[in-house]
C-alpha cells in the first residue's frame, strides 16, 4: 500500500504553515499563553490537495479497522433523582477510535501502511503544536484516531485529570480534521463567562485546531448531507502533549521555534488574532 502521508508532518504545510511552524506568524506564535485563549482554530494551513488525498487514504484504510468508543446517558440518570432541579451528566461520546499505541493492532498496521503514524510521530507535528502554544513539550506525546459517523458527539467535559501530576496543571490537545463530502457540519461549542455561548465549525479538511485544556466544551452531532449518509465521517489526528518539567534534558523535549533552550514559556501571547476564548472552560 502507497504511504500517501508524508513522514514528516512539515511536507503538508502550506507557506502560511510553515510560517507558524517557524514561529514568523505574529498573529498564532504563542497564541495560548494567553490564558483567556483556551483554542486556536486555524484555516488554510495544510495544502487542501494533500490533505484530501490523505484523508481518502485514511478513508480507505482504517475505517474497518476501528473500535467503538460510546458512553451514553446513564440509564438512572432520570429515575435515580431524589431532588428538583439536581442533574448530574457525567461525559457522555459516541464515535469510533484507534489508540495508535498497540503496534499489533489492525488499526496500527493499517496506519502504518499509509505512513499516517510516521507522520503523527515526526518532530514537526510536535513543533507545529509547540510554536502555537508557546511552551516546550515533552518529546514523548500521544497519538490517536477519532472518526465521527452521523450523529457522533462528544458531550459537555472539561477533559481536567486532576490525579494526574504531571497533566492536572493543564496540557495540550492538537487535532487535524479530515471531513468528508458526506459530511454536512459539526461545531465546537465552547464556554465563556460560565455560559455554552461560542462555537466554531471544526468539520473541515485540513483544519487545524490546537487546545490548552482544561476548558468546557462539546462537539456536535455529525451531520450528513440529504442522502450522503454512506460517505459522512469525520476524521480526527490527535496528538496529546504534556508540558516539559522544568531543567528536562533538551533531548527530550520539543521547543517552540526560536526559543530559548531551558524556558518553558519563551514567547509573549500574540494580540491580534480572533481566536476561541473561554473563562474557565477542547478535546474532541
Amino acid at each position: 500500500m502507497k504511504k500517501t502521508f508524508p513522514s514528516d508532518f512539515a511536507d503538508l504545510l502550506t507557506p502560511k504553515g510553515r510560517r507558524i511552524l517557524k514561529g514568523k506568524d505574529r498573529e498564532v506564535t504563542g497564541a495560548l499563553l494567553d490564558p483567556a485563549r483556551p483554542f486556536v482554530s486555524l484555516q488554510g494551513v495544510i495544502d487542501a490537495k494533500k490533505a484530501t488525498a490523505c484523508r481518502d487514504a485514511l478513508d480507505a484504510a482504517l475505517r474497518d479497522t476501528l473500535v467503538p468508543m460510546e458512553d451514553p446517558i446513564p440509564h438512572d440518570s432520570i429515575s435515580g433523582m431524589t431532588m428538583n432541579y439536581m442533574e448530574l451528566l457525567p461525559k457522555t461520546v459516541r464515535n469510533r477510535t484507534a489508540l495508535l499505541e498497540n503496534r499489533r493492532s489492525r488499526s496500527y498496521r493499517a496506519a502504518e501502511a499509509v505512513g499516517l503514524t510516521d507522520m503523527m510521530r515526526s518532530d514537526s507535528f510536535a513543533a507545529f503544536a509547540a510554536a502555537v502554544t508557546g511552551r516546550a513539550l515533552r518529546r514523548k506525546w500521544g497519538i490517536q484516531v477519532l472518526c465521527y459517523g452521523p450523529g457522533d458527539y462528544s458531550g459537555p467535559h472539561n477533559d481536567h485529570h486532576p490525579e494526574e501530576p504531571e497533566a492536572r496543571d493543564g496540557y495540550v490537545d492538537m487535532h487535524v480534521s479530515l471531513t468528508m463530502p458526506g459530511a454536512d457540519h459539526q461545531y465546537l461549542v465552547y464556554a465563556k463567562d460560565g455560559h455554552f455561548t461560542e462555537m466554531t465549525r471544526v468539520s473541515t479538511v485540513g483544519g487545524i485546531t490546537v487546545y490548552r485544556l482544561p476548558f468546557w466544551h462539546y462537539t456536535t452531532p455529525l451531520l450528513a448531507k440529504p442522502g450522503r449518509e454512506d460517505t459522512c465521517r469525520r476524521w480526527v489526528l490527535l496528538g496529546t502533549f504534556l508540558d516539559a518539567a522544568p531543567g528536562a534534558r533538551a533531548g527530550s523535549t520539543v521547543l517552540p521555534a526560536g526559543a530559548l533552550k531551558g524556558a518553558p514559556e519563551a514567547r509573549s501571547p500574540a494580540r491580534e488574532a480572533t481566536f476561541g476564548s473561554g473563562g474557565g472552560a477542547g478535546r474532541r
